[in-house]
């Protein structure tokens, strides 16, 4: 299935009739073309006139198709979303190496994702788009067109899905070794389950249940994880000497407080269980080479089953 001939967006419904024109279109110019190539190897030969071919299919015809398009392409424009309807929820996406920061802003305050953008159905929302350091592009075909996330500017976008469903957004723009690696995950859920997922989201990180899982939090602090990654209240509480004031990991990698809650790690390159977390925690260049994650192939199997325990209760 084509996404972008599958709209589930507003955006993507007003740009479909453009994409069906581009498509038959140039279907139907590709197959004028075949014939006219079989005509010259097969039929005898004629006496050309190439100023006819040059000045009809050169420039007379591709001038007339391009008008037409243009002056489709400016009807279909004024039904696409610009303005954010009052009370939009506002999502601050930044592109990261090689990954999505998201952080949403609304009157319970700010509040922080990696990779996975989840939308009520039928309700827009306004994406503020940045860089950390390179262009990327954000491009989910089936509900809006792709836009340039550029270094110093804030891009701004409103993505709204229809329907309850699950869509691929990988970066659309070279950007990097980890490039191909580099996926925002689009969820969007019926109202009751997006208000249960974001009430959720806005608790502190479970405490641990079990030994094992106390254990692999303490190999967290150890390993230093948190001077990259943070996990709400759970680790502050536990060990506040040495996990410092919980600031250090905004700026390095994901947030980690509901990792176990999400449907893939590393940016939609694993499936999010436990045998994949191990692996990555174990070599994350053999899944994701150029990856900023250390490896942690040297803890012995105890520490990092604990560790993958403690990763996994996180809900």
């Amino acid at each position: 299935m084509i996404p972008v001939l599958h709209p589930d967006g507003l955006d993507a419904l007003a740009a479909a009739p453009m994409a069906w024109t581009l498509l038959v279109g140039g279907t139907l110019i590709f197959m004028v073309m075949m014939v006219l190539l079989v005509l010259a190897v097969r039929g005898p030969a004629r006496p050309v006139r190439p100023l006819w071919w040059l000045a009809g299919g050169g420039l007379v015809f591709p001038s007339l198709v391009l008008l037409a398009l243009h002056g489709a392409n400016l009807q279909h424009i004024e039904r696409l979303s610009s303005v954010p309807p009052p009370g939009t929820p506002l999502l601050a996406v930044t592109a990261r190496s090689w990954w999505w920061e998201l952080r949403l802003e609304d009157a319970l305050g700010p509040l922080t994702f990696a990779n996975e953008l989840v939308l009520p159905v039928g309700q827009p929302v306004h994406l503020a788009l940045a860089s950390d350091g390179v262009i990327h592009s954000l491009w989910v075909p089936a509900l809006a067109g792709k836009l340039d996330l550029v270094p110093g500017r804030i891009q701004h976008l409103l993505l709204q899905s229809d329907k309850a469903g699950e869509w691929r957004g990988p970066c659309a723009e070279f950007c990097g070794q980890g490039h191909t690696q580099m996926v925002l995950t689009v969820v969007a859920l019926p109202a009751a389950d997006y208000a249960a997922w974001l009430a959720n989201q806005r608790l502190p990180a479970r405490a641990p249940a079990t030994e094992l899982q106390q254990l692999g939090l303490q190999h967290f602090v150890q390993q230093r994880c948190s001077a990259c990654h943070t996990v709400r209240g759970v680790a502050l509480a536990v060990l506040p000497a040495m996990v410092g004031d919980g600031q250090e990991g905004e700026q390095g990698g994901p947030d980690l407080t509901h990792l176990a809650s999400r449907r893939s790690i590393a940016a939609g390159t694993l499936r999010n269980d436990a045998n994949n977390l191990r692996a990555w925690l174990i070599d994350p260049q053999q899944f994701k080479a150029g990856a900023r994650m250390p490896a942690y192939g040297h803890l012995d199997p105890a520490a990092m089953d604990a560790l993958v325990a403690y990763l996994s209760s996180l809900q």
